[in-house]
């Protein structure tokens, strides 16, 4: 490999419909000619070396520099970011209060074979109501959910590297779910103050009945010819959680046909907003696994508020104590329930996978 320099050379690729090229970054994005990777080894960052121009054979550069120039099209550069494997194109929007790109150019980039690949798109754009920033997503079907909150850890880590934050460091950032509330730790892991569930079936929203009062505390539901047990609890958006059906001793949820099922709940008539949906198995009163089906997005590696929203119907249903480490099929996360301010708390990674730039 040749030696680390200065000046990063550019990388192309051409997936159809669009071309990716990854560029020089802006010097607002990245220090040096280093890009941080997750290391295999540690869950300390590592320094990826970009190769040296000089080390690139000149027809290959010439190729690249025409193809960029001839590009009727603007490009958009971007950051790909992950919390969990839940994963996001990041986009500078700070100068506009509009999205630089649709919801239909999103379904584009964010598709796993002709564009970057991405469960949603994520803009960092200028702050409101009083907010240091506003967050907006479109998922990567084009849908437009209220928040996320692996992508809130990811907003955040992208926020400290545009600002060069360095150290411990907080801020506001409104969400269409409210004010969220991000703090970077000095190890790096993010910490969010979600807020406070929301337990009354309308305000989910959901149809099903409430069991205690107006909150849906394990309901039946009835869902592919089975009753399956379900909460209903919205962080700022809607999710059902299950424990298992009405017959059943409990779930093991490696076991769960994800991708026939999940859909089934998500599209459910009584779901009017339709509906993301945690299966989980109690491993004890503070550790659960959970797989999750987002709305919008299908089957995913985690989900932050999916996590929150588990803790708190697990904490109802009395399957569990208010502080509990939440397995996802992309790693841990810690919630905690507080019952003095009756916020929920979750503190989790979010890392910098590549740069780049793309036409649209």
């Amino acid at each position: 490999m040749a030696a680390a320099s200065s000046a990063p050379c550019r990388l192309a690729a051409s997936p159809s419909p669009s071309r990716l090229f990854l560029l020089k970054p802006p010097s607002l994005f990245f220090r040096a000619s280093t890009l941080l990777l997750p290391s295999t080894s540690s869950s300390r960052a590592r320094p990826l070396a970009l190769a040296s121009p000089t080390s690139v054979q000149s027809p290959m550069a010439s190729f690249l520099d025409r193809k960029a120039q001839a590009q009727p099209h603007p490009l958009l550069h971007f950051v790909k970011y992950h919390g969990l494997g839940n994963d996001f194109i990041m986009v500078d929007n700070r100068d506009s209060p509009l999205p630089l790109i649709t919801p239909d150019q999103a379904v584009k980039l964010c598709h796993r074979n002709f564009g970057i690949g991405a469960d949603g798109v994520i803009f960092v754009m200028p702050g409101t109501n009083g907010a240091d920033y506003t967050m907006r997503i479109f998922n990567s079907d084009g849908s437009e959910p209220e928040m996320c909150g692996n992508g809130v850890r990811c907003f955040a880590r992208f926020v400290a590297d545009l600002e060069n934050h360095q150290g411990k460091h907080s801020f506001t950032i409104h969400t269409g779910a409210g004010l969220i509330v991000p703090e970077i730790q000095e190890d790096g892991q993010v910490k969010v103050d979600m807020g406070q569930p929301i337990l009354a079936g309308p305000e989910v929203p959901t149809k099903i009945p409430g069991t205690q009062n107006d909150a849906v505390v394990k309901a039946g539901l009835e869902v592919d010819g089975l009753t399956w047990n379900v909460t209903c609890v919205s962080m700022g958006n809607p999710h059902c959680i299950t424990f298992g059906t009405a017959d059943s001793q409990g779930l093991e949820v490696d076991k769960i046909k994800l991708a026939e099922i999940g859909p089934k709940f998500e599209h459910h008539e009584l779901f009017p907003a339709r509906t993301n949906t945690e299966f989980v198995q109690i491993l004890s009163r503070s550790h659960l696994k959970m797989r999750v089906w987002e709305r919008g997005a299908g089957a995913t590696l985690a989900c932050g508020t999916g996590a929150c929203a588990t803790v708190v119907a697990a904490v109802l249903e009395g399957h569990a104590e208010r502080r509990c480490i939440v397995d996802l099929p992309g790693g841990p996360l810690e919630i905690e329930w507080r019952e003095e301010d009756n916020h929920i708390y979750m503190t989790g990674p979010a890392e910098s996978v590549f740069y780049g730039s793309i036409l649209l």
